[in-house]
């Protein structure tokens, strides 16, 4: 998918988006491209391209995936977005774009429709982070891999990642703490 460049790739992706209705987002590598700020996609895509050799429409790629984000602002969407604490500490792009992505990690967590869970660190947690997965609905599950994702179709493949989501919320915080937790990250920034 990505051998013609990543704006195709963002291109491909955008039909599934728009016929999904419920998202189940799980993070252990990076804050989710739905609620990226520009200069944190353009570190993140950049670092992919290098990375994969790819060509260079990194600035196209990122304009396609900052437009798919007007989604969030639809009502009839749900959004459950779940990160591992280690992704707000060990941020892409410096510590200007980190904290402005943090800011927009709260602001985003505002949002009606949008839930936003972080996973603290801790020693005695039972479920260990895993691969970063979105579930669309309960047809599909893309896992992020470190040359590409993977597409899952098979139901029961498909149960399993919506069950270990549920595991995984188990350890989160929401609301306020989840708000406490990125704002203090965001504060050892400066």
């Amino acid at each position: 998918m990505e051998r013609a460049g990543l704006r195709r790739a963002q291109e491909e992706r955008l039909p599934l988006y728009e016929r999904t209705a419920r998202f189940r987002v799980y993070s252990s590598w990076l804050i989710p491209g739905l609620i990226q700020t520009r200069a944190y996609t353009t570190a993140a895509l950049c670092a992919i391209r290098e990375r994969r050799g790819l060509v260079d429409d990194v600035e196209a790629a990122v304009a396609i995936r900052m437009q798919r984000q007007r989604l969030l602002h639809t009502n009839e969407r749900r959004f459950a977005f779940l990160i591992e604490e280690s992704v707000l500490r060990s941020g892409i792009g410096g510590s200007e774009t980190m904290a402005e992505q943090l800011a927009h990690l709260l602001a985003i967590s505002a949002l009606a429709n949008v839930s936003v869970g972080v996973v603290p660190m801790r020693s005695d947690r039972v479920r260990w982070p895993v691969e970063s997965f979105w579930i669309f609905d309960v047809s599909e599950v893309n896992v992020e891999l470190v040359s590409g994702f993977l597409t899952v179709t098979q139901p029961g493949e498909i149960a399993m990642y919506a069950q270990t989501f549920r595991e995984l919320t188990e350890h989160a915080v929401y609301g306020a703490a989840a708000r406490a937790l990125i704002a203090s990250v965001a504060g050892s920034l400066s």
